[in-house]
Order: C-alpha cells, then structure tokens, then sequence
C-alpha cells in the first residue's frame, strides 16, 4: 500500500515536471519556434482547439515561423488566437499561409521573460508540492487505520521528502538553464 502510494506520488511528480519543460519550451529564446505555440488555443467552430491540430508549421529562417492553415475558413480565427495569445506574436496574413517574424529581443522583453518562467517554475514548484501534501495524507491515513506501521510510516513520509526535493531541484535546475538562454544575446 505505502510503495503503491510513493510511485503514484512519483508518477504525478514526474508528469509536473514535463509539464514545466513544455512551459519552459513555450518561452522564446532569439528563435522561431512551432513550440511556441503549444499553448496556443484557436476557437474552431464554437470550440477551444490546439493550433497544432489546424495547421502545419515551418521555420524557413531563424526568426520566420510560416504557419499554413489546413482549412483556410479558419485562418482569421488562428489569426485572432495568435495576436491575444501571451507569445506576443504579430501575424501578417498573405491569404494562403500566416507569416509571423520574430522581433529581435530587447534586454527589457529578455527580463520580462525570465519573470515568466521564474512563475512556471514556481507554478511546477507548488503542484509537486501538493502532490507530496496528498500523498502524506494517504500515509498517515494508512498508519491511523492500522493499515501500516508507525515505523513503516516515517520511513514513507522520509522517503516522499527527497521525492519532492529531487523534483523541485530538476524544476530549479530546468529554469536556471531556461534562465541563461533566455540573457544569451
């Protein structure tokens, strides 16, 4: 029951910190990115869509991203979708695909994102956080219902402690490197 309940926490752990890498990917470096966009939601016929799934991608220079609608009925809605998102992209429409050029990064829009990713990474920090809360929870359930031992217990609650501390450290560890290439000019 305890091993059960630590690799569920570790599982959830884990998938938090995936989640803060694709976060961490959707922040902007100098270059045009399709991973940007991941985030990016387009109102398809009355319904939140992934822009992945409307259209196709390509990046023909470091700072061009093209992106060819596969139905062009929605090319205002993509459109729309992109101009509100946060990756504060500038689409031009030419009819058949959407153009977006990448603007070259101020030190001010450098900073602006590292506070973004700084909150990702806090955003990451407290979901691991309370995974390890809800899991400490089923084990002092587990020890009060007599389901396990006190001792069985500790040993448990040690072990989710340095769970959480080499996931929060990989968090820490993730933004410092998204840090460095976020103020390389």
């Amino acid at each position: 029951m305890i091993e059960d309940t630590l690799l569920e926490a570790e599982e959830k752990m884990d998938k938090a910190v995936e989640v803060a890498k694709e976060d961490f990917s959707a922040v902007r470096t100098g270059r045009a990115n399709p991973a940007m966009f991941h985030k990016v939601m387009v109102d398809y016929y009355g319904s939140p869509t992934p822009l992945q799934q409307l259209a196709a991608f390509a990046v023909p220079e470091a700072r061009t991203l093209l992106i060819t609608p596969f139905d062009k009925t929605s090319m205002h809605d993509i459109e729309r979708a992109l101009s509100s998102s946060e990756v504060g992209a500038n689409p031009s429409n030419d009819g058949n695909v959407i153009r977006i050029m990448m603007p070259e990064l101020t030190q001010e829009r450098r900073k602006e994102y590292v506070k973004i990713v700084r909150t990702k990474s806090e955003d990451a920090k407290i979901s691991v956080r309370n995974i390890r809360r809800k899991a400490k929870e089923q084990l002092d359930k587990l020890v009060k219902d007599g389901d396990a031992g006190e001792d069985e217990g500790n040993r448990a609650e040690k072990e989710l402690d340095a769970l959480t501390k080499a996931h929060t450290d990989n968090i820490d560890e993730l933004l410092k490197r998204k840090e460095v290439e976020l103020l390389e000019v």
